[in-house]
């Protein structure tokens, strides 16, 4: 049997250069599982190294492929990557959200683009190499879920705080504004729960991430799965804590919340957006819409009841939006019981609906591509809306985003996460996530303004309120009492998760 010529396949995670970002917090850079899938992939006679730039500067090493992946933030830096390849000749691929959304684009600087899932396709890109006969484009389609392979871990050399897993993908939703539904489907791919618990198995971090788009479909089937994953983490002893992202309709299933609290989950992200039903109507969010602004909060109970602290997304500047429309939504946020919030700058992302109708109507400012694409990180306006520039809407948003991210907000919020969970646990995940956010957010305004907010979210002035200060008492009991103990676990893997 003749033996293949060994080839080596580097796969490179860029990240945006205008700013750090998630590459800001250590805890918030997350293993790119995309490229551990096509390592999965890969023929065995393929050696396979991944450089993921959140950890480490791109610098040139030798490849017989190149393989990159990028979300649109940082397409930009994937490109000027990828033209550095191309000068010595190397054959680079590019997949993932951005390739497959603006493929015209990503050819001007790749030798091939995969769009949408890899799986059905990635064999027979490797066999056309050797072979000399590389297409442009190779297009995937959406695989069915018994295809997805287990994620190929070895490859993550870097001391990532989360393991990250996918269950299912697609999302039929369809929001204005998102790409998913463009690029998983529309339908739910659901993967067997024992293939999915036989990954989980592999994992080694206390701590984890499930990153489907929303882990419970809205039907009594998926809500019977969720469970039996959640059962079936028990009775395997997968003893981590973790977050997922899912719909406000997650609260309507008690059971569903009971056995993901008892499985390990902490917090879950729910897909909020807005607290007025013409900015819902906008944005094509109909469950929300469907169910009423004024149910957020009884479905926010049911999840604290269970011990489950709330990540909302928020979104900010909508084309409807007028300056106190803005502030109405930061004190929705507020005064409600939600306890960390992911609050962005509307993003038309290219592909959506909503990036088609700005386009035609002239409202997007940021668009010399591909340069531009930095800037749509959801923290730098692009737009200009009929009642806010883009400019005034970045000094009404640093505004917004000191009032929810500083430290007497955030303290405040854990207060009230304590009280409504019962649970110091979620209580930890959710007051380390506001830090996180308000670090991300204001990550100029801390490095650049002497008189703003340091790292730890106070004031640079050093004085503290008396709020904070009779609360630090709390906090030492609170450490003492649990986080400590919750800490040591969390580092015993990893030490580069934060103390707040």
């Amino acid at each position: 049997m003749e033996l293949k010529k060994r080839r080596k396949l580097l796969l490179i995670n860029p990240t945006n250069q205008s700013r750090k970002g998630f590459v800001y917090v250590d805890s918030m850079r997350f293993m790119p599982i995309n490229l551990g899938i096509i390592a999965a992939l890969t023929p065995d006679h393929w050696d396979v190294e991944l450089l993921d730039e959140s950890y480490e500067p791109f610098h040139f090493i030798e490849a017989d492929i190149v393989g990159l992946t990028a979300f649109t933030s940082s397409a930009y830096r994937a490109y000027q990557i990828a033209d550095i390849y191309k000068e010595h000749g190397i054959t680079t691929i590019m997949g993932g959200v951005h390739a497959t959304m603006c493929t015209d684009e990503a050819l001007e600087h790749v030798h091939t683009v995969v769009q949408r899932d890899a799986e059905s396709i990635w064999a027979g890109v490797i066999k056309d190499f050797e072979e000399g006969n590389l297409k442009r484009i190779y297009d995937g389609g959406n695989v069915n879920p018994e295809e997805i392979p287990h994620v190929r871990r070895d490859i993550f050399k870097y001391p990532y705080t989360y393991d990250l897993i996918q269950t299912a993908r697609g999302c039929p939703m369809g929001c204005d504004f998102c790409s998913v539904t463009l690029m998983c489907g529309q339908k739910y791919r659901e993967r067997e729960v024992e293939a999915v618990l036989d990954e989980m198995e592999q994992t080694k971090s206390p701590l984890m991430f499930i990153v489907d788009d929303n882990l419970v479909n809205n039907n009594k089937k998926a809500q019977e799965r969720a469970i039996r994953l959640f059962k079936g983490m028990i009775a395997r002893g997968i003893k981590k804590h973790w977050l997922t992202q899912a719909s406000i309709n997650i609260a309507d299933n008690e059971e569903v919340l009971h056995w993901a609290y008892k499985a390990g989950c902490r917090l879950l992200l729910v897909g909020v957006e807005a607290e007025s039903p013409k900015a819902l109507k906008e944005m094509n969010k109909k469950l929300n819409l469907k169910r009423g602004v004024d149910s957020y909060e009884k479905a926010f109970a049911r999840i604290h009841k269970h011990g489950i602290g709330i990540l909302a997304t928020m979104i900010f500047g909508l084309e409807s939006d007028t300056v106190e429309d803005l502030y109405a939504r930061r004190d929705f946020v507020l005064n409600s019981s939600i306890d960390s919030y992911q609050t962005t700058v509307l993003t038309p992302l290219p592909g959506t609906v909503m990036y088609k109708r700005m386009k035609e109507s002239g409202m997007i400012a940021m668009d010399n591509y591909p340069s531009d694409w930095e800037k749509y990180q959801f923290m730098y306006p692009v737009v200009n809306t009929p009642n806010i520039s883009h400019i005034e809407m970045r000094e009404v948003m640093k505004d917004i985003w000191i009032s929810l991210y500083k430290k007497d907000t955030i303290r405040r919020k854990l207060m009230k996460t304590i009280w409504n969970t019962k649970s110091l646990s979620a209580a930890y995940w959710t007051y380390a996530t506001n830090h996180n956010y308000g670090r991300m957010l204001l990550e100029h305004y801390i490095e650049n303004e002497p008189g703003g907010l340091n790292y730890d979210m106070e004031f640079k002035s050093g004085k503290r309120s008396r709020y904070l200060k009779i609360t630090d008492r709390i906090m030492i009991l609170i450490y003492k009492l649990s986080w400590e103990r919750l800490l040591a676990n969390y580092f015993q893997s990893n030490k580069h998760l934060n103390k707040q």
